[in-house]
């Protein structure tokens, strides 16, 4: 079952600059409709496994993708990763680890845990800018989830 808006995207990255610069990126392909954003883990697990029974009826919108940073305070990314690609509702959303690491070790882990894909935050500004075109095409536009 899908009942996801198009293109909405949970962005959890709890460094508000590169927060920002994220955000402008996708903003300027034009590659969301909405981005759901959360600076730690916890906050984003609630956003996840809560449905909005606000207007009486459960409700569970899945986002079309999840960009998620490793190094959170309070719950990891590794955490958030293990916990969405363990649940059977919400094992198909699509993860992108968007990070500053390049360890091995973390690399290794997150596929380990179902990440569909790890990448490395360019520091350069132009060509973390055509990352995120390349990414938000590519998932956001080309891949299919059930």
């Amino acid at each position: 079952m899908n009942n996801q808006s198009p293109l909405t995207i949970l962005l959890i990255e709890d460094n508000d600059f590169d927060a920002d610069l994220t955000m402008r990126a996708l903003h300027q392909y034009n590659l969301y409709n909405q981005i759901v954003r959360f600076a730690d883990g916890q906050e984003a697990l609630d956003y996840i496994f809560h449905p909005d029974v606000s207007n009486g009826e459960e409700k569970r919108v899945n986002p079309k993708l999840i960009l998620l940073d490793l190094k959170l305070p309070g719950v990891s990314g590794l955490d958030v990763l293990q916990k969405v690609k363990g649940n059977s509702c919400t094992k198909c959303i699509p993860i992108v680890i968007l990070t500053s690491s390049t360890e091995e070790e973390d690399i290794v882990k997150c596929y380990e845990l179902g990440v569909n894909s790890f990448i490395s935050k360019p520091v350069v500004f132009d060509q973390f800018m055509e990352a995120m075109k390349s990414l938000g095409l590519y998932w956001l536009l080309l891949n299919k989830t059930p």
